[in-house]
């Protein structure tokens, strides 16, 4: 009987042709949005009136009166039903890292026993699922199930007509009973609210007629693809997103072979049915490239309000697991399914635009609009600078701590990198003697910034990659967001942090004109002090190196390689004040996502101990004793016919060495399952986390090399986990 393993790559050899998009021949424009309940397609189905309270209520957030929310529904309902769709959900974003829904049906029956289609505004704007099956931190006890969903008007309406049901999906926030949020898009929503004020209020400084700063993002998608046959057979990637052991091998990433190669046939059929599937969604999908590591891939979207993008994101995500299993392959978000070569981030592209128009981080053309360019890329700097251990916080995850730092990805050192002639025109401004500016010291500001974008791109091409906060001509790169994240943790995170440096700068700003000094004047003295005080962060070479490493510690900057010491930063006292100052959390539900997170870390860690266990004992263990046992038959019939013992010593240190390697990982299986005992016992979810991270995360490593040793010892035929060289190459 053949072992998965091998009944896979059997399979492998006989797979029929992948199959086409359903819309593969029509362009793009014909199938864009439309699946979205967009602006053309609500003036087609909503009254006047309607139409125009909805987009008041996504221009300013205005609650939509009950009158309205029926007509909307009612035109809602409508389109969705002239599109097959027969079922409708309140589409969220819980704190388990997925998405989550609950279908309910149009159909319902009246009073009289005769049955009808219903859609109302109150099943629009609200919802009551059931909450007690979601991570709440504490927020609510477990018997206290009622959880609210709250319709959010500025992220349109959908429909997923993946596979044969069609469902009309409404994006919502999700908050407990007494209002506290358990999810990601509330607290993102009010960061986004706290940017745009405090930047538009900066903004009237050079220009009045701004009366709106929306923030923008776009992620970058990195993935691995793999044979879903293979997949299957290794119970780690099932369960983990990721391989626990693994022999490297022969040939990896060292040829460089892979980068924006060649698209295998296998993968790019995927790639052009996900994308068909994103593009009815409304994602605006525009890149596609193989990565740097053999089976890894990206895709990039154009540039959106952020929480849209993040919509789209979490919503792209879906597609691609649902999409790959159509293609009998398994599209892995994991930041490491693979040791030894590129694990896999989510590069968040960020940046502010006006409603005038105006990209607030792009270099201008004259003096007054360099200066708003310098105003705001200073504070985005300092801002980092302040709050670093914050935007750490923001990327931490188990899978993350694996990639960052480990040459394919930024350093878990927050530092930020702006090009070698952003750095003249910085030092430019901070040597101004005795923090003194005059008219003539204005001649700064007229400096052709712009004509040295090309040479400012130019500059970031190579060095940026070991930045975890990369200026890149006209935004920043927050490189070090993990793959399978959620951007929204991200988001909310450096809108607010930006949010409070901007107050503070105005604040500053307004105390110095009260006293007479020139606006412009003001402005640059301030820009000085905020150079020199965030001196530190400004990194301009090589993070993978020692030299950084041994800088950065020199600085004072965090060097913080774990999740559990990672998250300490939520509930430092200026992180519980700037969230609770800005509106974002209070207290409470600060505490709440710090417990969450911590869990969330434990029961991933958990749940790797437990696979390594099964390997170990189920898998591993067996294929090298069945081998060991040839080897003895082996060696026990050579000595019978009479052969000398030198004939046969090869076979007796092979027959050692699996011998040796079977000890060792069982007694370190052994060693672990007691830590993971202990640890669990431990009450204080930030210790247990610990205990996790520092006494049994380093049984994996032990393991790990052993097991490799043996995969490399043990005769092919009696391994059966799929291995490196076939989920890798073979698609």
């Amino acid at each position: 009987m053949l072992s998965l393993r091998f009944s896979a790559l059997d399979h492998l050899s006989h797979l029929p042709p992948a199959p086409e998009a359903k819309n593969g021949h029509k362009r793009i424009t014909e199938i864009f949005g439309s699946n979205v309940f967009s602006g053309k397609v609500m003036r087609e189905y909503l009254s006047d009136e309607a139409y125009k309270s909805l987009m008041n209520s996504v221009r300013t957030g205005a609650k939509t009166e009950r009158k309205m929310a029926d007509q909307i529904a009612a035109g809602m309902k409508a389109w969705a039903e002239n599109k097959g769709v027969t079922h409708y959900t309140h589409w969220f974003q819980p704190l388990t890292g997925t998405t989550a829904e609950k279908h309910d049906s149009f159909f319902t029956i009246k009073s009289d026993g005769s049955s009808i289609e219903q859609f109302d505004g109150d099943a629009l704007v609200q919802q009551e699922p059931d909450a007690s099956s979601f991570p709440s931190g504490g927020l609510r006890a477990t018997f206290e199930a009622r959880g609210y969903t709250a319709w959010d008007p500025s992220s349109p309406a959908f429909i997923m007509d993946l596979g044969y049901g069609k469902t009309l999906c409404i994006p919502t926030i999700f908050v407990s009973y007494t209002g506290e949020s358990l999810d990601y898009k509330a607290p993102l929503m009010k960061a986004l609210s706290a940017l745009d004020q405090a930047a538009t209020d900066v903004c009237r400084y050079f220009d009045k007629n701004v009366t709106k700063v929306t923030a923008t993002l776009g992620w970058e998608q990195e993935y691995f693809l793999v044979d879903e046959g293979l997949a299957n057979a290794r119970p780690d990637l099932v369960m983990c997103g990721r391989t626990v052991v693994g022999h490297a091998p022969a040939k990896g990433q060292q040829l460089e072979d892979h980068y924006f190669g060649s698209i295998p046939e296998r993968a790019y059929a995927f790639m052009r049915d996900f994308e068909e599937e994103a593009y009815k969604l409304g994602i605006p999908l525009r890149t596609r490239h193989n990565e740097v590591a053999p089976a890894q891939y990206e895709c990039a979207p154009i540039f959106e309000e952020v929480n849209l993008a993040v919509d789209h994101n979490t919503l792209l995500m879906d597609v691609m697991s649902k999409v790959a299993k159509r293609h009998k392959l398994k599209a892995l978000l994991h930041e490491k399914p693979f040791a030894r070569i590129n694990g896999s981030g989510k590069h968040n592209n960020w940046s502010m635009a006006t409603d005038t128009g105006v990209n607030l981080l792009a270099p201008g053309k004259t003096p007054k609009t360099n200066l708003m360019f310098l105003t705001f890329f200073v504070n985005t700097i300092k801002a980092v600078h302040d709050h670093a251990p914050l935007l750490r916080a923001a990327i931490a995850s188990p899978g993350n701590d694996f990639r960052l730092g480990a040459n394919e990805a930024p350093p878990a050192i927050i530092s930020v990198f702006v090009g070698h002639y952003l750095s003249q025109v910085l030092q430019e401004i901070e040597t101004r003697v005795d923090n003194k500016f005059d008219e003539q010291d204005e001649a700064i500001l007229k400096l052709d910034l712009h004509r040295h974008i090309p040479e400012l791109l130019l500059d970031n091409t190579d060095r940026n990659r070991t930045s975890p906060f990369a200026f890149t001509g006209n935004k920043f790169e927050f490189r070090a967001v993990g793959s399978s994240a959620n951007c929204a943790s991200a988001m909310t995170i450096v809108n607010s942090i930006v949010a409070d440096t901007l107050i503070k700068f105005k604040k500053e700003v307004d105390t110095l004109i009260e006293k007479g000094e020139k606006k412009e004047i003001a402005i640059l003295q301030i820009l000085q002090q905020y150079i020199v005080a965030s001196r530190k962060v400004l990194f301009e070479g090589d993070g993978y190196s020692d030299d950084w490493t041994a800088e950065a510690e020199k600085r004072g900057l965090p060097n913080v390689k774990t999740t559990p010491y990672a998250l300490d930063a939520l509930l430092a006292k200026s992180s519980l004040q700037l969230f609770k100052t800005l509106g974002i959390y209070t207290d409470k539900e600060l505490h709440a996502r710090h417990e969450i997170l911590l869990e969330d870390y434990v029961k991933k860690v958990q749940i790797e101990a437990r696979v390594i266990g099964d390997l170990c004992t189920n898998h591993i263990l067996p294929s090298a004793i069945k081998y060991q046992n040839e080897l003895i038959a082996n060696i026990r019939g050579l000595k019978e016919v009479g052969m000398d013992e030198s004939t046969y010593t090869a076979q007796k240190a092979i027959l050692a060495k699996i011998s040796e390697h079977i000890n060792v990982i069982r007694t370190n299986v052994e060693d672990m399952i007691g830590a993971r005992k202990v640890a669990n016992k431990v009450e204080d979810s930030r210790e247990r986390a610990i205990q996790y991270c520092d006494k049994i995360k380093p049984y994996f490593d032990v393991i790990r090399y052993h097991c490799d040793k043996l995969e490399f010892l043990v005769e092919d035929k009696y391994w059966v986990l799929p291995k490196y060289r076939e989920l890798l190459f073979l698609r």
